[in-house]
């Protein structure tokens, strides 16, 4: 996805090698700001096309190059930490569970690494605590004081088919019970058939319910057949105002992948040069591995620059990647790997 846009003229969104991040994104980039969406314009959807070979072949790059090692690999580590979605959303979850959860956002790398690396005053924490919006309450009060926001996910969630009233109250009632963010997810037919007016409908209304609290627009990568509806659908998110756009739910058959996320990254690159609105990007579902984690913040800093490596403009949705950075970080120190007990999520 080569992007080069003008106010007159703009390029077909086509994938070629990796690009230098444009300056004026970069820029924006440090400002911080919300995005307030635009009007829905059909005609910036026409121009995209996307080469799946060279997608293909971008990603596969990252996986050939030699891997981060020592000190450079445990700080690395330690910033996808802090941009971790610690997520828990099972039909038997508990209270219990939530604040046990919400204890290791507080301290997701125990102490004595911490000591151990030098970092004994670091105060660390992850990105946010995702959970059914019946959790809600428990995680709020949990993590009270911290600055951590509690993320719900809602409309539906997964399969986004109850009717959209219920939807939006869904989502009024999360945000009347402190979350801070809303995972939301679009009806994958609206993207399957091309009715890209009534996806931008439902998104905009999905924005005015989550009110002040961040909206992140899952799209369900897996389910929207090509890469095209994958950008297209992104596009349209951005437009009706998503602040995050989220490949997945983690619950589909194939949820994050890197070709999946460098389409998404472009196109969000393509919206904030357009715009001037910065949108932050979530890869959620399938990353369970430290080395995962490193190949998608090399990702984001080769596309987008250092400043999207921040939670406010990134995030990971999961729940067992951070056991294994833990590990690894252990590793680092003893040059032993331990058990996975010794990394307990909640």
């Amino acid at each position: 996805m080569n992007i080069e846009s003008t106010a007159t003229k703009r390029s077909p969104v086509v994938m070629a090698a990796a690009p230098t991040v444009p300056e004026s994104v970069s820029t924006l980039a440090e400002d911080h700001m919300l995005n307030p969406g635009t009007p829905l314009h059909l005609d910036w959807l026409d121009t995209i096309r996307i080469n799946q070979s060279a997608v293909e072949r971008r990603t596969e790059s990252l996986k050939a190059r030699r891997s981060l090692k020592k000190a450079w690999q445990a700080a690395w580590l330690l910033k996808a930490v802090s941009c971790i979605d610690l997520t828990t959303l099972h039909g038997d979850d508990t209270p219990g569970r939530v604040r046990r959860l919400c204890a290791k956002a507080l301290q997701p790398v125990r102490r004595d690494i911490l000591v151990d690396l030098g970092l004994a005053d670091m105060k660390l924490t992850t990105g946010a605590v995702c959970v059914y919006h019946s959790m809600v309450e428990t995680a709020v009060a949990a993590l009270e004081g911290s600055g951590v926001p509690v993320a719900a996910v809602s409309t539906g969630f997964p399969a986004c088919m109850s009717p959209l009233d219920t939807r939006l109250q869904e989502i009024r009632a999360s945000v009347a019970a402190g979350a801070r963010e809303i995972d939301i997810v679009v009806t994958r037919h609206f993207v399957l058939t091309g009715n890209w007016p009534a996806l931008y409908d439902e998104v905009c209304a999905y924005r005015e319910a989550c009110g002040t609290a961040h909206m992140k627009t899952i799209i369900s990568t897996g389910q929207l057949g090509t890469l095209n509806n994958v950008a297209r659908a992104s596009m349209v998110c951005m437009m009706a105002g998503a602040d995050f756009i989220k490949t997945s739910t983690g619950m589909e058959a194939v949820n994050a992948t890197l070709p999946f996320s460098l389409v998404m990254i472009r196109t969000l690159r393509e919206y904030c040069a357009e715009t001037g609105a910065v949108v932050g990007f979530k890869p959620a579902g399938g990353i369970s591995t430290a080395k995962d984690a490193l190949q998608y913040l090399v990702l984001i800093k080769e596309e987008l620059g250092d400043a999207w490596l921040d939670p406010d403009r990134f995030r990971f949705g999961a729940s067992s990647l951070l056991g294994d950075i833990e590990r690894q970080l252990e590793h680092y120190i003893s040059g032993q790997y331990s058990a996975a007990n010794r990394h307990p999520m909640g």
